[in-house]
């Protein structure tokens, strides 16, 4: 009796295994441009997304020590897919990136929000922010450039 069950158990193990929404999911992932592996999803150049800044550097002149200075890299999507944004460092923590949380789709614009704050900061600044996203290359570099004066 005790095989039998198992025998049961096992047939719909299988039966669940063999779901035909298997294939068109891959046909979908197919005709997207993405590739599909058994650990990992790449996407394609062609399919890929792609982020495109109004501009990619934003001199804030002269501040004074202490003062915060905020700026909003506005871009675009304009690759295939949609872009997803992982993370976004900068090069001290004085600088602090705010990334969108959800999904870009192809043609969608969003902004990545900036706070520089100047304490104990002294003379010429270039603050590095690295955004890491699905695009290719998967990292891209924003500027906040200016001048900290006492």
């Amino acid at each position: 009796m005790k095989y039998k069950i198992l025998s049961v158990v096992a047939l719909f193990a299988i039966a669940a295994c063999n779901n035909p929404k298997t294939e068109s999911t891959d046909q979908a992932v197919e005709n997207s441009g993405v590739t599909a592996t058994s650990d990992t999803t790449m996407v394609s150049a062609e399919g890929a997304p792609a982020m495109k800044f109004e501009t990619d550097s934003y001199d804030f002149g002269k501040i004074k020590d202490g003062e915060k200075v905020s700026y909003d890299f506005f871009f675009t999507n304009t690759g295939k897919t949609p872009l997803i944004i992982s993370d976004a460092s900068a090069t001290c923590g004085c600088t602090v990136p705010e990334i969108p949380k959800e999904p870009i789709a192809p043609g969608a614009k969003s902004k990545i929000s900036v706070v520089f704050d100047s304490a104990g900061k002294n003379g010429l600044q270039d603050k590095v922010v690295t955004v890491t996203a699905n695009t290719i290359p998967a990292q891209t570099q924003i500027h906040l450039i200016g001048e900290v004066i006492k």
